[in-house]
Order: structure tokens, then C-alpha cells, then sequence
């Protein structure tokens, strides 16, 4: 056998090795050489712990890993590896994906159990990977210098492993974005030292543990979106140097526990998307730090406290979608002195006209759909100050032509489902307007007025569906930003113009019950971002053009009632939508339909 050289002898060594070599090694090597004078660079039995992490991702398209090579994984460059540098031991693992934005980064595989063999680890944080799938592995219940545990954004399954709760030092948990599922264990209540608690945007079930009551340090709790059942506990109110409390987007049932007014410092409350009863607790005004408080889309009863009206700070405020009734506290009007956001919306309230303290506060939204508000739309006093406004599901019928001057700073508006009866021409745009919905109204006129050469780019969607419209469609200009427009069910006639392909943003289009006539142009093809169309109940003819087959996202497509002929687009998902997409036209034939004449299927 021939002498190695010392470069075949490197390239040996710095092999990842197999989990077998990994599991042999471990124990030999699990304290560092006492017999050494100066601690090695980097410990051997972390570096294999660390290469056992490495051999289970397969894909990794941060190139993080690709820096973990050679011998010393404390000086050697590897990046998001921490050490002491007395001792050589590892006490970080910081992998965070680098961009936000940039959905081509991530990690593809799994977690190995060799991490719990890092035992001086104090920071492990593996995050934003998205890919990385699989358990959480039970070793990691070893690592008892472990102060925080991030393992957001990635594909972790199975349940949250019971054995975490024999870490004693933990201060940061977060595991939200997986698809973690089970009820939480228990012992998690072992964590007496924990700030923050984290495990939002999985699949939980089951109760609120009662052992959560040993949190007395906790500042953060977020369970949002879960599938958390059961009440929510009064031990809450245990949580004194709580700021930020979130338990949105469950299927929590019960009444607002009183003690959770006790909680001076509280900053933020989202109980918002649960099935919570009774009435909002009248204790509400203690919480004096409160900024932002969410309840929308429960059930609760009763009328709005008066004591609501002392929170001094309270600057967001969202009672919505649940059965309040009148009426408002008179205090409100002199009260929530930092108010700059409030959703009434879809309760049983009864205001006939927008109260005065609305519309003399410098706000910047204001929602009361379905309110009762009835004839003109209000005057605001300071409408400069405005983002967005949602007065829809009211019984308006007039005042649009002045409603929008100086709102210079409108974003989004819905007036919906009211009684307005004007021209479009009426009406002038905010400059910076991205998104109006005006639909199940009584508007008409043209089009053009609204989209024409003018139009600002920052517009993002428009729906006037479900009104007196009439015309045609107007030619689209480059430039312009439109998402979604949805002009069905009108009187518009006229033909689809070939200029569409220049709302290259464009992600639904619903034209839909109207009069519109003439052939689907091909250019219609060119709308790659388009996964809602609908040009059924109208007059057009000709054949669906092949051009369409380019969008590849299309996930809906209505071509129903039209005067429609041959073949249809013989590709995905054309020839897998359901018959019905394409029933009542003239001939048309080919998958879902009938054969071609002269074709077999």
C-alpha cells in the first residue's frame, strides 16, 4: 500500500462522517483532552455533532454550510458557529435564512439528534430554512445550557418533544411556522425562567396546560393560529411583566377571563378569530400601557365598557364581527386620547350617521361596515390624516363628489354594498389610492373616467362589480399596477381590447355578466400571473386561444354562456377544469367536453 500524502490525509479527515462513525465517537470524545496544556480550537465531539447536522441536509441553497469544512469549527471560518474560546466548545448555532424576501434560500432536510450532543450549547437558532422537515428531535432535551431555542419558519412535524421542559435555562422558545401538531405538553410549565414563549402558525390542539401558571417572568405568549380549544385560563393574570398576549386565530370558547385586566403592563391583546362569549370585561380601563387591542370575529355580547374610554395610549382598537349593541359610551367621545385606528364593524349597532368624535379625530382608519349609517357619506374634519376607510354594508345613497378631496393620503376605501347612485365621473381619485371597492351599487357612466392614461400606478385593485356601469372596456396604458379588477355584472359592452396584456400584474379578472362581445384576444396569454379569470355570461365568440395554456398558475377559469367554438386549449389545467367552465356556448369540444368531430379523445 502506497504512503498518503498529506493533502489525500486533509481530504480524509474533513469527510463528513456517517451517523454510525457519529454515535460511536460521541462518548469517547465527549469531554475535551484533559491532558492537553491549551484547549483544542474547537472540540472534536462538537465538530461531529455539528457534521452530524450537515449529513442530514441534503439541499442548501443558503451555501451556509458550505463554510463548515476543516478542523476548527470555532476559528475556521464556520459561519453561524459560536464558541468560548477558553475552552473550545460550541455554545451558539445561528443559521438564519439572509434574506426575507428571497424565496430561493433555504435548507432541505431534517434536524439531526447529534445536536443534543452539544452539550455546552447555550443559542441554537434555526430559522427561516422552510425546508427543513422531520421531528423535533428528542436529544435536544440534553442541552441543559440551552438559554434559547429558535426553530421558526421551517416544515418540523410531529409533535412539540415533552422532554424540552427538563431545560431549566430557557428563555426564548419560538417554534412558530411549522406544522407541529398534538396538544402542548405539560411539562413546558417547567420553564420558570422563560420570557418569551412562541409556537404561532402551527397545528396545536387541545387545551392552554394549567403548568403555565409557573411563568412568572413571561413577557411574550403567542398561540396564534393554532387549533387550540377549551377556555383561557384565569392564571393568566399571573403574568405581571406580560406586554404582548396573542392566542388569535384559535377555536378558544369561554368568556375574557377578568384577571387578565390585572396586567398593568400589557401592551398588545389579540383575541381576534376565536369563539369567545360574553361581554368585554369592565375592569378593561386598568390596563393603562394598553396600545393595541383586537376582538374581532368572536361572539361577544353586551355593550363597549365605559372604562374603555381611559386608555390613554390605546391607539389601535378592533371590536368587529361580534354581537355588541348600542349604545357607544358617552366617555368615549373626550376618551382614547391616541386613537388612531377603530373597527366597529358587523355588530348590532345602530349609529345612523358617523358620531362626531369619529369625525373630528385625526385618524388614520376608520371601519364601520354595516353599521346602519345611513344617507350622505360623512365630512371628516381632518381627512388628510386617513389610510383607509371601510363605510360598506350601509345604507348611503349620495355624497360622493367632495367625499374624497383632501383625503391625499387614502390607500384603500370600500363603499361597497350601499345605495350610491352617481356617475363615475363624479369622483376623483386620491393620487395614492391602491385599492376601491365600490361593488353592489348603483353606479354608472364609463370606465375610462376611472382607468384611463391618468390612472396612478400605485392602484393595485378595483371591483365596481354589480352596478349600472355601461361602455366598453377602455384601453390599458403601460405602467399600471392593477392586481385585481372585477367589472362583472354590469352593462359594459363592446370587446376585450388587446392592450389587457399590459396589466402584466394582474392576478384575477372577472369581466363576467356583461355584454361584451368580439374574440378573446391572444394576448390575454401574456397575464403570466393571472390564477382567477371569469369571461363567462357575456357574447363572445371565436375559439379560447391557445396562448392561454402560458399561464401556468390559472387555478380558476369560468367560460360558461357565451358563443364559444372548437377546441378547447388541450393542456393544464384547461382540459381538467369541470365541464361546467365551459358549458352553454356554441361548439366547443376537446377534454372536459366532448371530442372534436374527426378526433378521438
Amino acid at each position: 500500500m502506497g504512503i498518503r500524502t498529506e493533502q489525500e490525509q486533509e481530504q480524509e479527515q474533513e469527510q463528513v462522517p456517517t451517523e454510525s462513525e457519529l454515535d460511536s465517537t460521541f462518548e469517547t470524545l465527549a469531554q475535551p483532552d484533559s491532558g492537553s496544556e491549551t484547549p483544542p480550537a474547537c472540540s472534536e465531539a462538537d465538530r461531529l455533532s455539528l457534521l452530524g447536522f450537515k449529513a442530514r441536509i441534503f439541499k442548501d441553497t443558503t451555501d451556509i454550510l458550505s463554510s463548515w469544512t476543516g478542523r476548527d469549527c470555532c476559528g475556521g471560518g464556520w459561519e453561524g458557529i459560536q464558541c468560548n474560546p477558553t475552552t473550545g466548545r460550541v455554545t451558539g448555532l445561528v443559521l438564519q435564512r439572509p434574506s426575507e424576501r428571497d424565496s430561493g434560500l433555504y435548507m432541505k432536510g431534517a434536524l439531526s439528534p447529534s445536536l443534543g450532543s452539544l452539550q455546552f450549547l447555550e443559542m441554537m437558532v434555526i430559522s427561516g430554512m422552510k425546508h427543513i422537515a422531520g421531528i423535533i428531535p428528542e436529544s435536544f432535551s440534553n442541552l441543559t445550557r440551552l438559554t434559547q431555542l429558535v426553530l421558526e419558519d421551517n416544515s418540523l412535524e410531529g409533535n412539540i418533544p415533552s422532554g424540552l421542559g427538563h431545560l431549566p435555562l430557557l428563555k426564548i422558545v419560538s417554534l412558530s411556522g411549522n406544522r407541529l401538531s398534538g396538544q402542548i405538553p405539560p411539562g413546558l410549565g417547567n420553564f420558570r425562567n422563560l420570557i418569551q414563549l412562541n409556537l404561532a402558525k402551527n397545528s396545536l390542539t387541545g387545551p392552554i396546560p394549567p403548568t403555565f401558571k409557573n411563568f412568572h417572568s413571561l413577557e411574550s405568549l403567542d398561540l396564534s393560529y393554532n387549533l387550540l380549544s377549551g377556555f383561557i385560563p384565569d392564571l393568566i393574570g399571573q403574568f405581571q411583566n406580560m406586554t404582548f398576549f396573542d392566542l388569535s386565530n384559535n377555536q378558544l370558547s369561554g368568556q375574557i377571563p377578568n384577571s387578565l385586566c390585572d396586567l398593568a403592563n400589557l401592551l398588545d391583546i389579540s383575541l381576534s378569530h376565536n369563539q369567545l362569549t360574553g361581554g368585554i370585561p369592565g375592569q378593561i380601563g386598568n390596563l393603562k400601557s394598553l396600545t393595541s387591542l383586537s376582538l374581532s370575529f368572536n361572539h361577544l355580547t353586551g355593550q363597549i365598557p365605559e372604562s374603555i374610554s381611559r386608555l390613554q395610549n390605546l391607539w389601535y382598537l378592533n371590536l368587529s364581527r361580534n354581537v355588541l349593541s348600542d349604545p357607544l359610551p358617552i366617555t368615549i367621545s373626550k376618551g382614547i386620547p391616541s386613537l388612531l385606528s377603530i373597527d366597529l364593524s358587523y355588530n348590532h349597532f345602530s349609529l345612523g350617521s358617523v358620531p362626531e368624535w369619529i369625525r373630528n379625530r385625526e385618524l388614520s382608519d376608520v371601519h364601520l361596515a354595516g353599521c346602519n349609517l345611513k344617507g350622505t357619506l360623512p365630512n371628516f374634519t381632518k381627512p388628510s390624516s386617513f389610510n383607509s376607510i371601510d363605510l360598506s354594508g350601509n345604507y348611503f345613497t349620495d355624497g360622493i363628489s367632495n367625499f374624497f378631496t383632501n383625503m391625499s393620503s387614502l390607500q384603500k376605501v370600500r363603499l361597497s354594498n350601499n345605495q350610491l347612485k352617481f356617475d363615475l365621473s363624479e369622483m376623483t381619485l386620491p393620487d395614492v389610492l391602491a385599492s376601491l371597492d365600490l361593488h353592489s351599487n348603483q353606479l354608472f357612466g364609463s370606465l375610462s373616467t376611472i382607468l384611463n392614461n391618468k390612472t396612478n400606478s400605485f392602484l393595485e385593485a378595483i371591483d365596481v362589480s354589480n352596478n349600472q356601469i355601461s361602455g366598453s372596456i377602455p384601453e390599458f396604458s403601460e405602467g399600471l399596477s392593477l392586481k385585481l379588477l372585477n367589472i362583472g355584472s354590469n352593462k359594459i359592452a363592446g370587446h376585450i381590447p388587446s392592450s389587457i396584456s399590459n396589466l402584466i400584474e394582474l392576478e384575477r379578472l372577472d369581466i363576467s355578466r356583461n355584454q361584451i362581445t368580439g374574440t378573446i384576444p391572444t394576448s390575454l396569454g401574456l397575464l403570466l400571473k393571472t390564477h382567477w379569470l371569469d369571461l363567462s355570461i357575456n357574447g363572445l365568440t371565436g375559439k379560447i386561444p391557445d396562448s392561454l395554456l402560458g399561464i401556468e398558475d390559472l387555478r380558476h377559469a369560468n367560460f360558461r354562456a357565451n358563443r364559444l367554438c372548437g377546441e378547447i386549449p388541450q393542456g393544464r389545467p384547461f382540459n381538467i377544469f369541470p365541464a361546467v367552465a365551459y358549458a352553454h356556448n356554441l361548439c366547443l369540444c376537446g377534454k372536459p367536453m366532448p371530442p372534436c368531430k374527426g378526433k378521438k379523445n
